[in-house]
Parts: C-alpha cells; sequence; structure tokens
C-alpha cells in the first residue's frame, strides 16, 4: 500500500509540482491550499507525512503545526523561505521534524520525506520493541498487558502477570525473593515467602509444559528465582 503524504500548500505552481513529482515516486498525495482545509483534512485523512507551507491563508502553518502535534504524531515536513529562519526555529520547536527552504528542488524534498519517513519507522519499530518481552514461546505484550504461550493466550491475574513481566524483564539474572516481593506487591514490608511461592506455582501451571519441571522459572535455592531464557533451555 502506497504512503500517504498530506501535502497544504496555497502557491498552485508548487503544489502541482511536488503532488506530480511524489506520486512518480510511488506516494499517494493529498493536497490543501490553506490552514484551514488543511487541519481539517489532516485530522481526518491520517497520513504518513504531512508537507506543511508556514504561509498560508486562513490558519498559519505555525498554528496547523502546533495543533497537529497536540493531537498527533504524524512526520511534519515544513516549507519556508530563505528569510524566514525565525519561523523555521518556532516550527522545529513546535515539532516539526525537518523543514525545506523555498526555493528548493523537488528532488530535495522527496530525498528528505523518504528520510523522515524511514526515521518515523524505525522509531515505531523500537517503540514496538520495548512493549514486547519474548523468550522461547512465552510473550509478553505490555502494552495491551496479554499473554501467549505459543500461539495460544493465556490469562493472567494482576500479580501473576506483573510476577512474570518482573522476571522475564531480567532473563537470566536471579531475582531475591525479597526483590519479587516488594517488586511485584509494591511492599516494603516484611515479605511473606508463602504467598510468592504460591503465585510462582500458578505461574509455572499456566506457562510451563511441566510444572514439575520448568524449563523457565527456576527455583535458584536459598535466594530467589530467574527466568531462563531459550538458549540455556536446550538442557530441557
Amino acid at each position: 500500500m502506497a504512503q500517504k503524504i498530506f501535502l497544504i500548500e496555497d502557491e498552485t505552481a508548487i503544489a502541482d509540482s511536488v503532488e506530480y513529482s511524489l506520486e512518480n515516486e510511488g506516494f499517494e498525495v493529498m493536497t490543501a491550499a490553506d490552514g484551514v482545509a488543511g487541519l481539517t483534512a489532516a485530522r481526518t485523512a491520517f497520513p504518513d507525512l504531512i508537507i506543511l507551507d508556514l504561509m498560508l491563508p486562513r490558519l498559519s502553518g505555525l498554528d496547523v503545526c502546533r495543533t497537529v502535534r497536540k493531537e498527533s504524531s504524524v512526520p511534519i515536513i515544513i516549507l519556508t523561505a530563505k528569510t524566514d529562519e525565525v519561523e523555521r526555529v518556532v516550527g522545529l520547536e513546535l515539532g516539526a521534524d525537518d523543514y525545506v527552504t523555498k526555493p528548493f528542488s523537488v528532488r530535495e524534498l522527496t530525498a528528505r520525506v523518504r528520510a523522515v519517513l524511514r526515521r518515523a519507522k524505525n522509531s515505531a519499530q523500537a517503540q514496538n520493541e520495548m512493549q514486547l518481552l519474548k523468550a522461547g514461546n512465552v510473550s509478553i505484550d505490555l502494552a495491551r498487558r496479554r499473554v501467549t504461550v505459543g500461539e495460544k493466550p493465556v490469562h493472567l491475574p494482576l500479580k501473576q502477570f506483573e510476577l512474570l513481566k518482573t522476571l522475564m524483564s531480567y532473563q537470566d539474572k536471579v531475582l531475591t525473593r525479597e526483590y519479587l516481593f516488594q517488586n511485584v506487591w509494591d511492599s516494603d514490608a516484611n515479605y511473606d515467602t508463602g504467598t510468592l511461592d504460591v503465585h510462582v506455582r500458578w505461574l509455572r501451571e499456566k506457562i510451563e509444559k511441566d510444572p514439575s519441571r520448568p524449563r523457565y522459572i527456576r527455583t535458584v535455592r536459598g535466594v530467589g528465582y530467574k527466568f531462563v531464557a531459550e538458549a540455556d533451555n536446550k538442557q530441557n
């Protein structure tokens, strides 16, 4: 599916040239000729990137940028005149991702569009990776608070979920019973060994193939527990 570019530019010659060139590069292009129409469309079109002229009728590009950035993280490239250094700086401070000064070559603009889209994609991938914990066939989607073993979803009550999340966040590291109790139960009081051990047992029953011989949640005698990554599970 083609990536969608939204161009807000009131100079017809520039808008037509940019639209033609970007479409030849495989992008889907939408246009608006003033700030009010641009802001209205930006809220409903869900573009992958906005190219925004700062000197617009009805509503300035800076106001459009300010409003869009409050509502969305969509990448924004601003178009400015060479003499508009103050506006360019303000645009970047308002959250624009890049700028191109007029007059510009469409080739340069296209290169900047691709670079900004690439950075946005990499940032999104990094964010998604931060929201996912995985070891072997056990995965936790932190954003959705969803646990799966293989392809099977596993329902965990809150404390079991927090316990698994804590263990998987420190794979192959031994976590003491005191540490687990204080972090999962959010308590600095004397920890309850029985409560923790029962929750570990319940958790093993839900994620381990053989709870009596756990491959993931290992007991470290006299210390606590550790979640063993897949590499070490070859012995089981």
